[in-house]
């Protein structure tokens, strides 16, 4: 008998892990998960302060793909509605949920919550529906004089749209206009990337905002009007609009920490704490990684199969030798940081017309504050929230590892953030009753710096018969899980199958009608 092989995954987040999970059940491949952090999960965890409950950035259980609807029901059940059935995921593939033997989440943890998605835009010192609705409402706030520039920059835009989309910012006016793309898009995109909309390339919104544009966001508001859909079946709506979605009861780490717990009870190994800091190869395969754990001691781990999730400047680091000029675009590339500041509050000054607001989260689009987003806990699920007659918030700021919003210490950022909220009109400071400050590393990998010859890398790493990028850092990609999920079932087929190519990978989350037009004009 043959001895069993190993797969050696980097980083146990939503792509490795489920890449564990997919070996497990599908191969005879034993999975061995090394992980440099303590927490399960990555950017998806959950993370606790005084029994309150972060999501670290929001995120939302919803994919268009009936594999990944079908894998988290699998792993955590969806809970009882009233009524009839609920569609989640296409009826052609009858793959149908119902709510006959669903639990209730009264009565489990392990439960998936139906959440409906609310967010909207604070700007000028008040709430626009996202995505807009053109009813007087907003008319009325946005003033006369805005509504018919917004109008009349968009025809432009239809008529004479800019043929070669250069940047970020072409991408914006063609599907907006000017005038809208300055009122509602520049701001907060330059807030999240730290970089004028001009610098950043096009990929972006085809890849983030994809078929998204005002003539849709239009249709989509009157489709809606008429239409009786009541489940989560929504393949038709852009990524944007979507409505409803999934949501473990007490955060999206605790889905992945269940997978995690499934992981090991089939055979699969996960160690905490530790640092893939050195790949050596021989010829066109990895041989082995240099492992290094908290007291800095080194051991070296062989393998057959290698899965990266870490960020490609790392892993092009760890690989010894690797050309010059792959060096050289590793190095270039850009991360944009993230820090959550936790405000446990009794009240809001901003109601809706004297109701709590009901929104997950708030974009702030006002140019005289630096805070990027608002998650309101309490409306992601209620099970975040120890004392329900409180208000937990969750702050959003985008920034850099060693800029002047990173290097704040934790009580001045927390005063900072507070002070901010206040500026706006949300909250007033008497009403804190509690904060917590925390920081993550490469949250979102950036495109500029060497973005535009990443191409160089892939290349060079598809050289590798045995290793395979996954996941958002691991493929310096701005994936959402589903997406990262499905690179690595798509890695674990092409293992099975025999296939050495590595294109259905890179090809998971990309807009091709984007990138067929983009190659036309080029």
């Amino acid at each position: 008998m043959s001895e069993q092989k190993t797969a050696i995954i980097i980083g146990a987040g939503p792509a490795g892990l489920t890449a564990a999970y997919e070996l497990l059940e599908n191969t005879d491949i034993k999975p061995v998960i090394f992980e440099k952090s303590d927490t399960i999960g990555g950017i998806c965890k959950t993370a606790t302060h005084n029994g309150y409950k972060i999501d670290i950035g929001g995120h939302r259980f919803f994919s268009k793909s009936d594999r990944v609807m079908k894998w988290w029901a699998d792993i955590m059940p969806i809970e009882k509605l009233e009524g009839e059935q609920k569609v989640f995921y296409r009826k052609e593939s009858r793959s149908v949920f119902s709510s006959k033997d669903a639990p209730s989440p009264e009565n489990t943890d392990l439960v998936m919550l139906v959440r409906k998605r609310k967010s909207r835009i604070y700007f000028l010192r008040k709430f626009f529906d996202y995505p807009l609705k053109l009813n007087f409402t907003t008319l009325k706030k946005l003033g006369t004089v805005r509504t018919i520039k917004i109008g009349f920059s968009y025809l432009r835009s239809s008529i004479f749209p800019k043929k070669t989309e250069e940047n970020l910012e072409d991408f914006f006016i063609n599907r907006f206009g000017r005038e809208l793309y300055l009122t509602f898009f520049k701001s907060y995109t330059e807030k999240v990337w730290g970089v004028p909309c001009n610098q950043i390339s096009a990929e972006w919104g085809a890849q983030r905002i994809k078929g998204l544009s005002l003539k849709k966001a239009v249709m989509d508001f009157f489709k809606k009007r008429i239409s009786d859909n009541k489940g989560l079946d929504q393949k038709e709506t852009e990524d944007s609009l979507i409505e409803k979605f999934l949501y473990p009861k007490l955060g999206p780490g605790q889905m992945w920490e269940r997978v995690a717990e499934i992981i090991k009870e089939k055979g699969g190994q996960i160690y905490m704490n530790k640092k893939v800091d050195e790949i050596k190869y021989e010829g066109n395969k990895i041989r082995s990684v240099g492992i290094k754990d908290a007291q800095g001691e080194k051991t070296e781990i062989l393998g057959d199969y290698f899965f990266s999730t870490m960020p490609v400047k790392e892993l092009i680091s760890s690989l010894k030798d690797a050309p010059k000029n792959v060096q050289e675009v590793a190095d270039g590339l850009v991360y944009r940081d993230f820090v959550t500041v936790g405000l446990l509050m009794d009240r809001l000054t901003v109601t809706d017309n004297g109701n709590n607001i009901s929104d997950n989260w708030i974009y702030i689009q006002d140019r005289d504050v630096k805070l990027g987003r608002l998650q309101i806990f309490n409306n992601w699920s209620p099970y975040l929230v120890r004392d329900k007659e409180k208000i937990w918030l969750g702050l959003e700021y985008f920034c850099s590892e060693g800029d002047e919003l990173w290097e704040k210490h934790d009580t001045e950022f927390i005063d900072f953030a507070i002070g901010e909220l206040e500026k706006i009109g949300i909250i007033a400071k008497k009403d804190v009753r509690d904060s917590v400050i925390i920081r993550m590393k490469k949250t979102y990998p950036a495109y500029f710096g060497t973005y535009e010859r990443f191409q160089e890398i892939k290349d060079y790493i598809n050289t590798f018969e045995n290793l395979f990028l996954i996941g958002r850092n691991g493929m310096h990609r701005y994936n959402n899980q589903d997406h990262s999920m499905l690179t690595a079932m798509a890695a674990v087929e092409n293992i099975i199958s025999g296939i050495k190519t590595k294109e259905n990978i890179w090809s998971v989350n990309t807009e091709e009608q984007y990138h067929e037009k983009k190659n036309q004009t080029a």
